[in-house]
């Protein structure tokens, strides 16, 4: 039986992910410090700790696990990363728990792994036409992200590739864009827009109002869960190291996002713009070379992922009632 090691097995991505790996036959151990919120972790085991600990690294890593993929991080929505207060746990964290985790696995001869980057790594002054941003993955130098979460994701990067060139790892990197789906976190303050958005709308009254941090002009693209496994997927499995992106290309402004979730919701609503953290004025993914590379790409339409995560939002919200 193959075997595979999700260190973040407790969030979004990574409870998806250990579905995924089991229902293709895998003997999945999962990490985190909690357990997923909104269902039981599919994970033949789950181990909760905090991978910011060396020795619990070493623990877990405890065999040569034919898959390792390390989504764990300290990340959240624009409300927690572009407001300055966190930069310094953003990039402690998450750079403490990446030097743990390939200290490990080198220790352990652990070779095949994924590391999930962020499209966040993408130089400001190349996004900042909302109508033409520019995001090919060779784009990323000279560095400059918007964050300090962009910074320590481009570091991390290095970091891996460094440990493949040294100690034989075979690596694979993605940079995601914008993940959503049901069972993500749409409430609390690490919410990204999707499902803020959403979860605005489904609150909101007939005739009732959203608001939109900047002036909602600013696009990006979202992708839907599924869509992102079927990538990270393919591309850990393949001969491609990376980075490469993994995300939709249809591009969005976050009004005309908000207008669609409101169609779903069958209320008229307005939308009232206000000052707030909004980070670059245009993001999306550029496929060229996941499809040169792996001979594939998202194709999904938005709306049809947003109709899920909206569906998803309202049954929790009447969960809470």
């Amino acid at each position: 039986m193959r075997t595979a090691l999700v260190c973040g097995a407790g969030g979004f991505i990574g409870s998806h992910l250990v579905r995924r790996l089991k229902t293709e036959g895998f003997w999945v151990r999962g990490v985190d410090l909690k357990q997923p919120e909104y269902s039981t972790s599919a994970a033949d085991d789950f181990v909760r700790g905090d991978l910011r600990d060396p020795l619990l690294c070493r623990d877990i890593a405890d065999r040569r696990f034919d898959e390792v993929y390390q989504l764990a991080a300290d990340m959240g929505g624009a409300g927690f990363i572009f407001t300055g207060e966190n930069d310094a746990d953003i990039m402690h964290n998450s750079a403490t728990i990446n030097l743990n985790m390939l200290d490990a696995m080198k220790r352990a001869g652990i070779a095949r792994v994924f590391y999930s980057s962020s499209a966040c790594i993408y130089p400001e002054r190349n996004q900042e036409d909302p109508d033409n941003p520019n995001c090919a993955e060779d784009s990323a130098y000279p560095a400059a992200p918007d964050s300090e979460y962009g910074w320590e994701k481009l570091f991390s990067e290095r970091l891996f590739l460094a440990y493949a060139r040294n100690h034989g790892m075979d690596v694979h990197i993605a940079r995601y864009h914008n993940i959503f789906g049901p069972e993500g976190t749409w409430r609390g303050g690490r919410e990204k827009a999707p499902a803020a958005l959403c979860r605005k709308v489904a609150e909101a009254a007939e005739g009732g109002t959203v608001e939109i941090w900047g002036d909602g002009r600013q696009t990006r693209s979202f992708l839907f869960i599924d869509e992102c496994l079927e990538g990270t997927t393919r591309l850990m499995r393949s001969e491609v190291s990376g980075p490469v992106n993994i995300g939709s290309d249809e591009m969005i402004s976050i009004n005309d996002l908000a207008r669609m979730i409101a169609g779903f919701s069958g209320k008229r609503i307005d939308i009232r713009n206000i000052d707030g953290p909004t980070g670059v004025r245009g993001r999306n993914s550029d496929n060229r070379l996941i499809r040169a590379s792996l001979g594939w790409a998202p194709g999904r339409p938005l709306a049809e992922g947003m109709r899920k995560t909206y569906d998803w939002i309202v049954s929790q919200l009447a969960l809470a009632a």
